[in-house]
């Protein structure tokens, strides 16, 4: 499966360096980045020193034939919980006695392989006067759930979620099915009475509005919870203020939240309607984001967006201005609200990891790691690192090359002086296409005795894409 993506028609490209040229991205820290084990994509500029006759490619997402079941509606939700998918999204409008506002549906759907879906009769509301049916909320408010990581979490507390208008109220589950929320009182700054429920309240100051998806995790690399929701501001001194993401901590997910901060990332008269913020589930050091653009000078036009931010960080990193989504040729996907990815990348098969397009109930499929790749034409470009300590005993690559392609490794000392041993010449050529590939030089390939040592990368490279690499003694 993964060689059929590799090799998928490309939506964008970027030329961060041509041929003959240097694009040099280094600031020159005086110490090496830390990178342990971790996973290292190109979602950023993090890791890339410099880059020679080379580019970066952001990667096509294949859509796939339409499930027999697929769920669709609004700010979905998507959780791998073990061997189980789990599905959350708002369905309709119910009218309420008064008739004066909707009510909201939120509805549950379950997978066993990420590509079919069943719909479970729940017995948790009435509706059209029966029970039998999969709604698990009658009356919430875009209802945005996620599975809580944290070390030592109460198993009642497993998956927590939020949702409100005015303010954020926070939801807690045992099993993802049967919710409860809480009752956290606050101050109401609008200068009415208090409510009931909201961790996160409304604040002129910051003029949020929670009429959005509003997302949350727990992050392992900030040991805290972090959430990105909706705020309005003019950063380019539009008249009309447009819609912003800003972010939110706190160690406690009932307590007290921070001040929050607005995140940039807009362009010039974008609308970022959703953020879809999330850490990436081979390397939670990484957020990624897939925010819906809504451009409101083009009849509310919508397409979905690709983006990624590091932890604590207040901007993301935008390398493709160009859509990661485009609405194709669907009518109904070319209207506002017509392009929401539900939350979170998953896992989907060997190889192979999925998007859902809420709206329409497609899924879209990518190679493990293959948003961004560092792709070689047929004529040879080189890659270098900034300086880096590492840990573990081999170098390990997500690559795809052609037939006649390949990539090849060298690692350098501090002074950027080829290390004995591990020169170019003696790195064997890699060849094929691989999630996860050691990398050999000679006949000791152990990279245990550079462990710890302030080292950078050579890659030279052919034909070819280079999607991540990490360090350690085997597969993730």
């Amino acid at each position: 499966m993964h060689k059929f993506l590799a090799i998928a028609v490309i939506l964008v490209v970027v030329r961060l360096s041509f041929a003959g040229e240097t694009a040099d991205f280094s600031s020159r820290p005086d110490a090496p980045l830390e990178i342990g084990s971790q996973l290292q994509l190109f979602v950023d500029r993090y890791v890339i020193g410099s880059m020679t006759n080379l580019e970066l490619r952001l990667q096509q997402p294949i859509k796939q034939p339409l499930a027999k079941h697929p769920f669709t509606g609004h700010y979905a939700t998507v959780i791998k919980d073990g061997d189980l998918y789990r599905a959350y999204w708002r369905s309709k409008f119910m009218a309420r006695p008064d008739d004066k506002r909707p009510t909201e549906i939120y509805r549950y759907a379950e997978s066993r392989d990420g590509h079919e879906w069943d719909y479970p009769s729940l017995g948790l509301h009435e509706l059209e006067g029966s029970t039998s049916n999969n709604v698990i909320f009658k009356s919430v408010h875009n209802f945005s759930p996620f599975l809580d990581t944290r070390p030592g979490v109460p198993a009642a507390e497993r998956f927590k979620g939020l949702a409100g208008r005015a303010g954020l109220q926070a939801f807690l589950s045992e099993d993802g099915i049967h919710w409860k929320d809480t009752y956290v009182m606050v101050r109401n700054r609008r200068g009415g009475p208090p409510h009931t429920g909201c961790v996160i309240e409304w604040d002129p100051v910051w003029t949020n509005a929670f009429d959005s998806q509003n997302v949350s995790f727990w992050s392992e690399a900030e040991q805290q919870y972090v959430c990105y929701f909706r705020t309005y501001g003019s950063p380019y001194g539009e008249k009309k203020p447009v819609r912003l993401i800003s972010r939110v901590t706190t160690t406690n997910f009932l307590g007290e939240w921070s001040k929050p901060v607005t995140m940039e990332a807009n362009d010039p008269g974008e609308n970022l309607y959703t953020s879809q913020t999330q850490p990436y589930f081979r390397a939670p050091h990484i957020y990624l984001a897939f925010p819906t653009r809504l451009i409101t000078a083009r009849g509310s036009s919508s397409d979905i967006l690709f983006m990624s931010t590091r932890p604590g960080s207040t901007r993301y990193e935008r390398l493709f201005k160009e859509a990661f989504i485009r609405p194709g040729h669907d009518p109904e996907r070319w209207g506002n609200r017509a392009n929401y990815a539900a939350l979170n990348v998953v896992p989907t098969g060997p190889g192979e990891m999925s998007i859902y397009h809420s709206n329409s109930g497609y899924r879209y499929v990518l190679r493990t790691d293959g948003f961004v790749s560092v792709h070689a034409g047929a004529g040879e470009g080189e890659l270098l690192t900034k300086h880096f300590k590492f840990t573990g005993s081999k170098l390990l690559i997500n690559y795809s090359t052609s037939a006649s392609g390949s990539i090849r490794v060298e690692i350098q000392d501090v002074d950027g002086k080829p290390i004995p041993g591990f020169r170019l010449m003696d790195c064997v050529p890699i060849i094929g296409d691989k999630i996860e590939q050691d990398v050999k030089w000679g006949r000791d390939s152990d990279l245990k005795s550079l462990e710890g040592q302030p080292v950078r990368l050579r890659f030279v490279m052919a034909d070819c894409d280079l999607f991540s690499f990490r360090f350690g003694d085997g597969k993730i």
